[in-house]
């Protein structure tokens, strides 16, 4: 039987808060995880917005879309870079499936959703929209009816700022606007398909995790925003009871495209490679800077790091890049070579770090468009990656782009809540691969050949009773694959 669902997106929600010290702060949640599925759902490597939302909706790995981060190096420039935007993602989305079906789709702000593509049905872009951007809805003339209701729509908030009481009022306003707007399309569109992304619940974590988690490095009792986690999410879940009141008809699932915790640190990446020799500079640079703002050697340069949540490690190949310099027979010998050296790179105490190296053909089953040679993850995730140079050493206590708390971690959040059917168990080993194939399953459409993903489980269903309110689940983690 076909069922009308709507896909609730919270980026960057963690399993740790949401099934744990959040819960009580949010009773239609927690009546939803309940009654119906629900554990941790494993991120992709990497676990970044872009490209996790659209491994999410195609059921494809991040190698297969060609999408590894928010950039990504053009060719095999040393310093040219893209973004990706809605044009990127060539293999079909759920609502496109959907449409060859005859079924309609409404998507708010699933990234990357700019510039607005046509669709069977109406669309919003998402935080990546440029300032002004004249066009970002389908159809058009959506946009009227937008700002009609709320006024200047804001896809996103600047968040790595020092003044967080102007960024928390903005935070909040974004999120209740973003729900208008859901609320609204939600009741008065056709839809068969329904999906929104939150990227307030990302920026909340960035901005304000040290103020509200005691095991922050950067903690301090008794700050002004101690509670502003709670408050943020009472907000998530009172918007999120109203639609459940709305859609009684609907299955909903409420995800996250990876989970978040607090930052350890940054290590410099090319710090390290420059005193281990890989990487070369013509002269010191006075302060720090990018990469592309230094004098770099790329004569004597062996390789390079991007910073960010890992590193992205290209070697400067020989008849690959432009002055390149290691033999082209000698690529896997140097990439070992380097793969060891980074495992054994330590922490400021001294003690080694847990640093997982990737090769990312051994990742995907294909690794198509621009990949880096290596990717790696300092300590799982708990470190960023700082690409910029002039720090003087190997480590910061902070993010080398802006004022930053929480880095990303492998395991979002699955919770599958039918109002007709009591499923009242915990799923374990959850893909983010998955969600695309149980999404048709349940609107009783076939998944095209191709998707990586399986549907969840959907044994065991009984007929609801009245909610109840049960204690905390805490999920346990996945073990974390390495090359």
């Amino acid at each position: 039987m076909s069922r009308r669902v709507i896909v609730v997106g919270l980026d960057s929600a963690p399993p740790e808060l949401l099934f744990g010290r959040m819960l009580e702060h949010m009773p239609n949640l927690r009546a939803m995880v309940e009654a119906g599925l629900h554990g941790p759902l494993r991120s992709c490597d990497p676990p970044i917005t872009v490209p996790a939302w659209q491994v999410m909706s195609t059921s494809a790995s991040p190698g297969r879309l060609g999408l590894y981060g928010f950039r990504h190096r053009k060719g095999h420039s040393y310093a040219e870079a893209w973004t990706p935007n809605s044009y990127s993602v060539r293999l079909p989305r759920i609502w496109d499936v959907l449409a060859r079906h005859g079924k309609r789709s409404c998507l708010i702000g699933v990234p990357p959703a700019y510039p607005p593509k046509p669709l069977k049905g109406w669309s919003v872009s998402c935080f990546l929209t440029p300032p002004n951007a004249e066009r970002y809805t389908h159809p058009a003339d959506l946009r009227r009816e937008i700002e009609g209701l709320v006024g200047e729509y804001l896809f996103d908030v600047k968040f790595r700022v020092e003044d967080r009481e102007t960024l928390r009022e903005k935070l909040f306003e974004m999120t209740e606007k973003r729900f208008d707007v859901v609320r609204h399309l939600a009741t008065t569109k056709p839809w068969d398909f329904f999906m929104l992304v939150e990227i307030g619940v990302d920026r909340l974590g960035h901005a304000f995790w040290k103020f509200f988690d005691p095991g922050h490095p950067r903690y301090v009792p008794n700050n002004p925003y101690e509670r502003v986690a709670d408050e943020y999410y009472r907000l998530i879940d009172r918007r999120l009871g109203e639609l459940l009141e709305l859609l009684d008809d609907a299955v909903f699932l409420v995800v996250s495209d990876h989970g978040s915790k607090a930052m350890r640190g940054a290590f410099c990446i090319n710090e390290w490679l420059i005193e281990r020799g890989y990487l070369k500079l013509d002269q010191a640079p006075e302060g720090a800077v990018a990469l592309d703002g230094a004098s770099v050697d790329w004569d004597n340069t062996r390789a390079w790091g991007w910073g960010g949540y890992y590193a992205r490690i290209f070697l400067n190949l020989e008849g690959r890049e432009p002055r390149g310099v290691i033999p082209g027979g000698r690529y896997e010998e140097a990439r070992e070579e380097l793969a060891e050296e980074l495992r054994t790179i330590k922490r400021p105490d001294g003690e080694r770090m847990r640093v997982a190296v990737f090769r990312p053909e051994e990742l995907y089953p294909a690794a198509l468009g621009n990949p880096p040679d290596l990717m790696v993850y300092f300590d799982d995730l708990d470190w960023r990656s700082a690409g910029t140079v002039g720090h003087g050493g190997l480590y910061l206590s902070e993010n080398d782009t802006g004022p930053d708390d929480s880095v990303h971690s492998m395991d979002g959040i699955f919770v599958l809540y039918d109002p007709t059917r009591r499923y009242a168990r915990r799923v374990e080993g959850a893909s983010i691969l998955d969600v695309a194939p149980t999404v048709l399953e349940l609107m009783g459409v076939p998944a095209p050949g191709g998707m990586e993903g399986h549907p969840v489980g959907l044994l065991g269903k009984q007929e609801v009773p009245p909610r109840s309110h049960g204690n905390e689940v805490r999920p346990t983690k996945p073990a974390q694959r390495s090359v």
